[in-house]
């Protein structure tokens, strides 16, 4: 199974995360309800990660590397506030498709800070998903 497979689940189970978490916002503070997604989605990590054997390298880990995995934690968590918040106010068929608006961000950030090629077809391929995402919300 290679990287398309597992990006294809992601998309899936992304698609229903937003639906799932438009009912569950429904009548509870957005903050509270990331809390709630937040603690099932540590307690589910951490078992997938000690469960697979995946947390013996826990203890090597280089500094550097807690460095920016605390940093992605945070804007995981950012993101995850905004985007209840979003779901809240919004329609859920309106607020994903804003949200997947990441993906163009990542093309970007990916060519500044990584040096990843911004070639004609990333740059079409990210208009694209900027047009669709402004067709779908507005």
């Amino acid at each position: 199974m290679n990287w398309l497979f597992w990006s294809l689940l992601s998309a899936l189970f992304a698609g229903a995360t937003a639906v799932l978490a438009k009912v569950g916002v429904a009548k509870i503070d957005s903050n509270l309800a990331t809390a709630i997604r937040t603690s099932v989605v540590l307690i589910f990590a951490w078992g997938v990660a000690f469960g697979t054997g995946g947390a013996t390298g826990l203890a090597a880990t280089p500094s550097r590397t807690w460095l920016f995995l605390i940093l992605s934690g945070i804007a995981t968590g950012l993101s995850w506030l905004c985007y209840f918040h979003a779901l809240q106010l919004g329609q859920a068929s309106k607020v994903a498709p804003v949200d997947k608006l990441s993906v163009v961000f990542v093309i970007l950030f990916a060519a500044l800070f990584l040096g990843e090629a911004l070639t004609v077809k990333t740059v079409v391929g990210g208009s694209l998903i900027v047009a669709g995402a402004l067709v779908l919300a507005f």
